[in-house]
């Protein structure tokens, strides 16, 4: 290994004279340097929109959701509240009722979610950090809620006036026959947006946040809930879960927030997938050029080759010479690529130099650095190294005896 790894690093330092194969080694090299740096720059803004994408789902999905297996609302006896509230890794729970409503100001309507929220909510879901406008409560007495700044900018309504308010309206279900009676087909409830959330537009423009009480008065759906969201230990969200189901019985779904987003998760992983997936087929390409670099390489040290032969080196040996050369050249040029895509990324997490613009929660776009990523990327480059050296060193064994296999 020691004269491999002499004769291997020799090659790489190469020799100042007219020939070809420096010149190409080094265009290999940076080949592989610049398609390293784009799939570190890639990946890491890849995970800088998810993570920013998971942090904006996190604040409306809780860490674990209860609702009823059938039927769109429930009543919870206050013992069984009682008793998830004491499970061990449980930090808080909040009572909640949703369903889609009308909203209506001055002729404007628009369907939303309506999400009536008890005095606990904030503490199982962060929004406060997202409310850039107005108060960071809602008040019963005052009749006041938080709603999206889309919807509040859509239905013409405004923050900072008190006796701006935006109807909400919802089908009465007491009338049999609203044909009769059209005026009593819905109940409405009127409300001062007193504080706007901008996080982002599945958000912004569908939810608006109310006092549980009044949502269940107007959906006359007293002392009943849709779900109860519960803070909880992230190390023990599966146990906490399996007590619930043991706590609650078969008559209900426990969702841990990666049941309630299944669908976007997969998304979000096959993504990245399919993205490393595309930067392997360019750096496949550009590890053409190295395979015609080290093609002419044997070609040049034929005389060295036949040396070594001749000193009794074995054929295994030659081989491994070339194939540790064209890991070498790999790892030179993907280390390289690897640092100047990680300055690059640290420079926008500093600086945001480039800025995402139309009116998103941040200014620049999001870049996150994860090792493993780093640690994909290395391999991925050993491999193509590993590859592309292939023939060439398999061609260098054949120019000592033709008859070789290349097996």
């Amino acid at each position: 290994m020691a004269l491999i790894s002499q004769l291997a690093f020799r090659y790489l330092r190469g020799k100042r004279s007219a020939n070809a194969v420096p010149i190409l080694s080094r265009i290999s090299m940076v080949a592989i340097a610049v398609s390293s740096a784009a799939m570190v720059i890639v990946f890491s803004v890849f995970n800088g929109l998810e993570s920013l994408v998971k942090d904006n789902y996190n604040s409306f999905y809780p860490d674990l959701k209860i609702s009823a297996v059938r039927g769109k609302f429930f009543k919870m006896d206050s013992a069984k509240l009682i008793a998830v509230r004491r499970i061990n890794g449980v930090s808080s729970i909040s009572a909640v009722i949703e369903d889609n409503v009308i909203a209506d100001n001055h002729g404007q309507q628009k369907v939303i979610l309506l999400k009536g929220i008890d005095n606990n909510y904030f503490n199982v879901n962060d929004i406060r950090q997202f409310i850039v406008q107005g108060d960071d409560s809602v008040s019963e007495q005052g009749y006041t809620a938080i709603a999206g700044r889309h919807i509040i900018n859509e239905l013409g309504a405004d923050v900072n006036i008190k006796f701006s308010t935006i109807e909400l309206n919802y089908p009465n279900t007491a009338v049999t026959n609203p044909e009769a009676d059209p005026m009593s087909a819905y109940q409405s409830l009127k409300l001062h947006p007193a504080g706007a959330f901008v996080i982002q537009d599945d958000f912004d423009s569908r939810y608006v946040l109310a006092p549980l009480s009044l949502v269940q008065e107007l959906f006359h759906e007293t002392s009943h809930y849709s779900s109860i969201e519960i803070s909880a230990d992230q190390r023990a969200i599966e146990k906490i879960k399996e007590q619930l189901h043991q706590l609650l019985g078969p008559g209900w779904k426990t969702e841990t927030r990666y049941e309630q987003n299944k669908t976007m998760y997969m998304v979000m992983g096959a993504e990245k997938w399919a993205i490393h997936a595309i930067l392997v087929l360019v750096l496949l390409i550009a590890s053409f050029n190295m395979v015609g670099a080290l093609s002419m390489l044997v070609m040049e040290k034929q005389k060295d080759i036949a040396i070594l032969r001749a000193m009794g080196a074995q054929v295994e040996t030659i081989r491994k010479i070339f194939l540790l050369e064209g890991v070498l050249w790999s790892l030179v040029g993907g280390l390289t690529g690897i640092l100047l895509g990680c300055s690059i990324c640290f420079a926008q997490q500093k600086f945001g130099l480039i800025k995402l613009g139309g009116g998103f929660f941040v200014d620049a776009w999001p870049v996150k650095i994860q090792l493993a990523d780093l640690g994909l990327i290395i391999v991925t480059i050993l491999t193509v190294g590993l590859l592309a050296s292939w023939y060439p060193a398999i061609r260098a064994t054949k120019t000592i005896d033709p008859t070789l296999k290349s097996a």
